[in-house]
């Protein structure tokens, strides 16, 4: 699958090496500049298809930048980052053809979903404009982190705190493949976490005895940390849901995906392409294509 080139531009450096870093994890060809200056360089020596640009920085600021962008490669699309002056600064900038904006601190889930808008926009420039398919809003499988049935809980936890470190905001969804890493059995989710916590006897017909004994503080008293540990050994396998999650091809409607979703009671839908699991989609890009359709 080919990659998104995207140049990020911003003058805050700790900002730019940590959006890059997510971003690169995310599937995308990031590079960067702090300047307005070393925007226009880099754009004048390799096209890029995204840019994600800074109002307020030192030089040549974010309009400026917008402005000689749009003379040397008017096809590329920018998302304006701004800090500074909110919706306004945004608004003046939509007026020089920047494509959409962002307000920092953005949600990395948000600013992706912009990226790859921007990226089938430029794609689409000059057609009817469509509504997008499961394969234009799904998270590639390659930059989810996945475990085995095989592995124990405790081993998955890290891969989870592994995707909330790389994503920058939530988690990526957590593939399960059977042990022979081939075949994909489940999601895993958070969610079954909590839901293997639970002692099964706390859902069973209630015995004759009072509620005040069974609930009182006494006997929740370390249970989660007793509960917890028992857990960690278990495996994989064992904790998730015995459903596997719905599957949709790349060309799906996303009103079929929404479909799936509420059909199968999942938060999830796992996507294929040539026969192949190529991605999934999450209630939340469901959301953020509601938001940008209503915005």
């Amino acid at each position: 699958m080919e990659k998104i080139k995207l140049l990020l531009v911003d003058d805050e450096e700790q900002f730019c090496k940590t959006t890059s870093k997510i971003l690169s994890k995310r599937g995308y060809e990031v590079t960067t500049a702090g300047t307005g200056e070393e925007a226009v360089d880099i754009l004048k020596q390799k096209a890029q298809d995204v840019v994600i640009l800074d109002i307020k920085m030192p030089g040549m600021d974010g309009h400026k930048t917008l402005n000689e962008i749009r003379k040397i490669c008017p096809e590329t699309k920018v998302i304006i980052l701004t800090g500074h002056g909110g919706p306004d600064s945004a608004y003046s900038s939509s007026e020089l053809g920047a494509y959409d904006y962002l307000t920092k601190p953005c949600d990395i889930d948000l600013m992706s979903s912009k990226i790859r808008r921007a990226y089938s926009a430029a794609r689409t420039q000059g057609d009817v404009k469509k509504e997008r398919l499961a394969g234009d809003v799904m998270i590639r499988i390659d930059d989810c982190i996945s475990v085995t049935e095989d592995k124990t809980v405790r081993e998955a936890i890290q891969h989870i705190m592994r995707s909330f470190e790389g994503s920058g905001s939530g988690h990526l969804p957590i593939p399960v493949f059977d042990k022979n890493n081939r075949e994909l059995t489940g999601i895993l989710s958070i969610h079954d976490l909590i839901r293997a916590l639970r002692p099964a006897y706390l859902s069973a017909p209630k015995p004759s005895i009072a509620d005040s004994a069974r609930y009182s503080a006494l006997f929740w008293t370390g249970l989660f940390t007793a509960r917890t540990q028992s857990l960690a050994n278990k495996k994989v396998g064992e904790v998730i849901s015995s459903d596997a999650p719905p599957m949709a091809d790349e060309s799906t409607s996303l009103m079929e995906v929404a479909n799936l979703m509420q059909t199968h009671g999942s938060s999830r839908v796992v996507i294929t392409g040539m026969g192949k699991i190529i991605g999934v989609v999450r209630e939340r890009e469901l959301f953020f294509e509601m938001a940008e359709l209503i915005s």
